[in-house]
């Protein structure tokens, strides 16, 4: 797979990532196979997949458990990213939690889990809106400098929060939303990533599923699966939004490749140090999405990709409180 790296002064890493969040949490939840995402995480450092993503609150806590044992033996060949300041309350309800003391200890939690006694890159998840961002960036510098951790990275900012956060200690990665569904953080946050020499990692490239063209709506996903509260799954939404599915699928038959493959090229072609993580817990869409790093696709079809309709329906609507708005 091509590589590229973490940023203008970052580590190599390949074109393509791994979020593992799905693998224990959110999607589909009663079909966990922790055996079948373990043979995953192994197949994806084969191929070339070595930023590793998860985070505590996914499971919460088991989602870096499971991939604490995937890394087993296999720590040096991966760039491993987690995050911090998201807390479940059950049932999916979540906080925000930037204290300070809280992330002095939540990073030591994070490393038993996954059994390492460092991370590549350790990302703060929301900011806090209760919590001055000076402060909770003050403590992962302390993180970094307690050498638990390579790099510190954002999630879900904007370009005032990353120049605050620069004032204190370098960023090394933004993390947001970002795929042919969503395409907000281009206006800004993207250019100025460019500019600064800032990774941008993409979660959802792939529209959480609804780009390959695997889901028609929200009937098509198991129960209590957390896509099925999101406006986008919802019938007349969904309908509206296969118009983009199709004009995937239509690049994707032109070029020689699968709708996955195009939409996560598409992602990757927006900047030297855009890393889409697309998150999967099946071999073979693993072995889908890793295609994706040697496609290059030709001017004329990123440019129809460009052209195509903005979606219907929000990101989460009222699905998630605690993870929507800044």
């Amino acid at each position: 797979m091509r590589t590229t790296t973490l940023g203008a002064d970052g580590v190599p890493v390949g074109w393509i990532g791994l979020g593992c969040m799905g693998m224990s949490w959110a999607y589909d939840e009663a079909g966990r196979d922790d055996a079948t995402s373990l043979d995953v995480i192994h197949r994806a450092i084969d191929l070339g997949v070595t930023l590793i993503d998860t985070a505590d609150v996914y499971g919460p806590y088991s989602n870096e458990q499971l991939v604490g044992r995937g890394l087993a033996g296999r720590r040096d060949e991966v760039v491993l990213a987690t995050k911090v300041g998201l807390l479940t309350d059950g049932a999916r309800a979540m906080h925000r939690n930037g204290r300070p003391e809280y992330v002095r200890g939540a990073i030591d939690g994070s490393l038993a889990r996954l059994g390492v006694d460092h991370v590549d890159l350790y990302q703060l998840h929301r900011i806090d809106p209760a919590v001055p961002l000076a402060e909770t960036w003050g403590a992962m510098a302390e993180v970094v400098a307690a050498g638990k951790a390579r790099a510190i990275g954002l999630s879900e900012v904007d370009v005032d929060d990353i120049k605050q956060a620069q004032a204190i200690h370098p960023v090394a990665s933004v993390q947001s939303e970002l795929s042919l569904w969503t395409r907000g953080q281009l206006a800004d946050v993207v250019p100025y990533c460019e500019e600064q020499g800032i990774a941008f990692l993409p979660f959802s490239p792939l529209g959480r599923g609804f780009l390959t063209g695997a889901i028609a709506s929200a009937e098509d996903l198991p129960e209590g699966d957390m896509r099925r509260q999101m406006p986008r799954f919802q019938a007349d939404a969904a309908e509206a939004n296969q118009a983009i599915v199709a004009g995937v699928r239509a690049v994707a038959e032109r070029v020689g490749a699968t709708p996955a493959q195009v939409a996560l090229a598409w992602v990757v072609a927006q900047g030297r140090y855009v890393v889409p993580i697309p998150g999967t817990k099946r071999l073979r869409y693993l072995e889908d999405n890793a295609g994706a790093g040697d496609l290059e696709l030709p001017a004329d079809a990123l440019a129809e990709l460009d052209g195509l309709p903005e979606p219907v329906g929000d990101r989460y609507g009222t699905s998630l409180p605690g993870v929507t708005g800044r």
